[in-house]
């Protein structure tokens, strides 16, 4: 039976060779337009998110602030400025921190290589840091441990950009920099990242050393802020929680005081991020139905053409004693072909673009572009409206083609 369903749509498609392959073509185009547009807007989204986190993988970075409630008859207004000291006491009353960093923070710090000179922003701080903050280095390279920390040592890791400009030549690793006229030994050079989002600067233009050491050149005797990193995302809210109640206690401001100390919220930013993202693919998505949509309605429209011009043989057929539902199902085979003929070059021209995508330099704006994603979800739903469309549009024209007068289809013209 369905060799003969087949041979049957090849007869018919041969009949009308311009009008099949134009509806076929919208089918494709529809197709490309919703693989396409949702591929590159995964990808987008994708890339975005993985910026996001190569800028604070799930953490939170915490400063002082100043009080906007008065509390145990302190006035509002006082001013929380957070000690290297406090980070102990919340790691041992808070037991969601998994990792934990001071960061110093000091703007216009000098470094010199001979006659290569460049000023950054400069920060002292832990071991941790590096996992939180994706500074992953380079092969051959490492970035700050613990003996670093315990022995203050003047040791440098550098961001890949600021290596670049001040050894343009050679490897950094091993070499002397002059860091505010002191000489500090390079131990590593981070690996180059994309970055979306960022505090004082890109990582690629900064330069670390142990917070040990920071304390010890420069004096300082408050932190910049505290990096922390929950356990799991679903201990965040506790987290943050006893953020304020810890240091509440300590420096007796009220813990409902969200102003009292400044918390940047990583992990709520890539929640937004992925609202905003999915937001944006269902837009994507609906505008690439609404195309597909159009060439199903093409594909109705040939379908009535066909039982029209056919509405003879489909009588012949019915007087010598086809049954309905035969004639039925000839009709919605060749409109599901259709749809799926066309569907499958549309899928196999989307795989291409986004293959050669993939393959493009991923510099600059292409970085964003040239990283679409075809998932299996948005290849099965693609078939699944493009057999949702075959048989709709072939439901109404099979009815018709079933429900032909014998005696009169004779007559018809």
């Amino acid at each position: 039976m369905w060799k003969i369903l087949l041979q049957e749509f090849w007869n018919d498609l041969r009949t009308q060779k311009t009008r099949a392959f134009l509806t076929m073509f919208a089918i494709s185009w529809g197709t490309v337009s919703v693989v396409l547009l949702l591929a590159f807007g995964e990808g987008l989204g994708q890339t975005m998110q993985r910026g996001l986190l190569n800028a604070g993988n799930r953490i939170f970075q915490v400063y002082g602030g100043e009080t906007s409630i008065p509390f145990q008859g302190l006035d509002k207004g006082r001013r929380i400025r957070l000690r290297k000291d406090d980070l102990q006491v919340l790691r041992q009353s808070i037991p969601e921190i998994e990792l934990a960093s001071v960061s110093y923070g000091r703007w216009g710090v000098a470094l010199q290589v001979g006659t290569n000179k460049t000023n950054t922003y400069m920060e002292g701080v832990g071991p941790e840091f590096e996992e939180m903050r994706r500074m992953y280095p380079v092969m051959g390279g490492r970035f700050l441990n613990e003996q670093d920390i315990q022995h203050k040592r003047r040791v440098l890791f550098l961001g890949d950009e600021i290596a670049g400009r001040l050894f343009p030549d050679g490897e950094p690793v091993g070499k002397q920099v002059m860091l505010d006229g002191l000489p500090f030994t390079v131990i590593g050079v981070m690996q180059s990242k994309l970055q979306t989002s960022m505090n004082n600067g890109p990582d690629a233009n900064r330069a670390i050393i142990p917070s040990t050491t920071f304390e010890t050149i420069y004096g300082h005797k408050y932190v910049n802020h505290f990096v922390l990193r929950p356990r799991s995302v679903e201990e965040a809210p506790a987290l943050k929680s006893k953020l304020y109640e810890v240091l509440g206690r300590k420096y007796k401001f009220d813990p409902s005081d969200e102003r009292a100390i400044g918390v940047w919220d990583f992990i709520e930013n890539e929640k937004e991020g992925a609202k905003v993202f999915l937001g944006i693919e269902i837009f994507l998505g609906v505008i690439g139905g609404f195309t597909l949509l159009l060439a199903g309605v093409g594909v109705a429209n040939i379908m009535y053409v066909t039982v029209k011009e056919r509405t003879n043989e489909f009588g012949v057929k019915l007087a010598l004693g086809a049954r309905k539902h035969h004639i039925k199902l000839q009709v919605i085979f060749e409109s599901l072909l259709i749809a799926l003929t066309g569907g499958i070059a549309g899928l196999l021209f989307s795989w291409a673009v986004v293959s050669g995508a993939q393959r493009l330099p991923k510099e600059g704006a292409m970085e964003f572009l040239s990283n679409p994603v075809i998932s299996v979800p948005i290849s099965v739903v693609t078939v699944g409206i493009l057999l949702l469309i075959g048989l709709v549009a072939g439901f109404f024209p099979a009815r018709r083609a079933a429900n032909v007068d014998p005696v009169e289809s004779l007559r018809y013209e």
